[in-house]
């Protein structure tokens, strides 16, 4: 079991991207998801960083993809969506219609964002040429067990969301341009304020959700390091990280040695909680449980 490093979710500036991405070049994940994954608005502000962010990563050995948006609609992006399949890197499908314009036998992979529930939909997107699955946070570990050995018998690598905050739905609409009093057509991107995304709290002022533009992600931070083990065993091929401010290379190099050279659930953790504080870890969808449901 390695890791993947999925595309950045929130919006930073191009000197932020840049940097992100030669600091990731020297770190122990294998795979790298490149692509605006949210609003398409966002993109012409750092998609020039993109092919010299790929060049750095395959030069540091790392594979390299490029991911679709979750939400396709717009001619524009339908139009770009037909690009990403003649740039001559793998595509990661994160919405079921990019497929209209997938090359006849071209190899892709799968994003969290598509609903992989069970082993009928995996078969069919291996029939269609999936190379790797990254299954919805959502699943328990019996679900994912299952279909990592689907994945095995159909020859596709299946991944789990490892850690960051967990997709949960994307909208047609921005609530982030709402929470502003803000249209979307004019939000005046918004959401280049909350780079980690802006808490959504309860009625009695709890933190609940974080929204991210057009998306809502968990509050709450979610880790497999407690259960990284049992993955292991399930026949999980990857963990996937999703992009955070902060040190995220130290992220990386902490579920590396968590893999790799023995460290323990409880000391994985701790350093998560150093790296991270004051953020609140959970993984209780592995254990069938409310995903917010906290680590110990």
């Amino acid at each position: 079991m390695d890791l993947t490093v999925g595309p950045i979710a929130f919006f930073w500036s191009a000197e932020q991207v840049r940097a992100f991405y030669r600091t990731l070049a020297d770190t122990p994940v294998q795979r790298v998801v490149i692509g605006e994954w949210v609003c398409s608005k966002r993109l012409p502000f750092w998609q020039h960083e993109i092919p010299a962010a790929v060049e750095v990563l395959q030069a540091a050995g790392k594979e390299v993809a490029l991911s679709t948006l979750t939400l396709i609609t717009l001619k524009r992006e339908r139009r770009q969506t037909a690009e990403l399949f003649a740039s001559g890197l793998p595509v990661e499908i994160a919405d079921l219609t990019a497929l209209q314009h997938l090359p006849e036998g071209a190899p892709f992979w799968v994003a969290p964002t598509v609903n992989v529930y069970n082993e009928g939909t995996l078969e069919w997107l291996a029939a269609k040429g999936a190379q790797r699955i990254c299954l919805p946070p959502e699943l328990p570990l019996e679900s994912v067990a299952q279909l990592a050995r689907a994945g095995q018998d159909a020859g596709v690598a299946v991944e789990v969301w490892g850690h960051g905050r967990a997709p949960l739905a994307i909208s047609g609409r921005c609530y982030h341009a709402r929470l502003h009093d803000r249209a979307k057509d004019s939000c005046q991107f918004v959401c280049a304020e909350d780079p980690d995304g802006r808490t959504v709290e309860t009625l009695e002022g709890q933190p609940f959700l974080t929204v991210n533009g057009v998306q809502t992600l968990s509050y709450t931070h979610m880790s497999v390091a407690g259960q990284a083990d049992a993955l292991r065993d399930a026949g999980v091929a990857a963990l996937r990280l999703s992009p955070q401010p902060g040190d995220f290379a130290a992220v990386t190099r902490l579920y590396a040695q968590l893999l790799e050279s023995g460290l323990s659930p409880q000391d994985a953790l701790a350093g998560l909680r150093r790296i991270q504080p004051g953020a609140i870890f959970a993984q209780g969808f592995l254990e069938a449980r409310p995903g917010a449901a906290p680590c110990p």
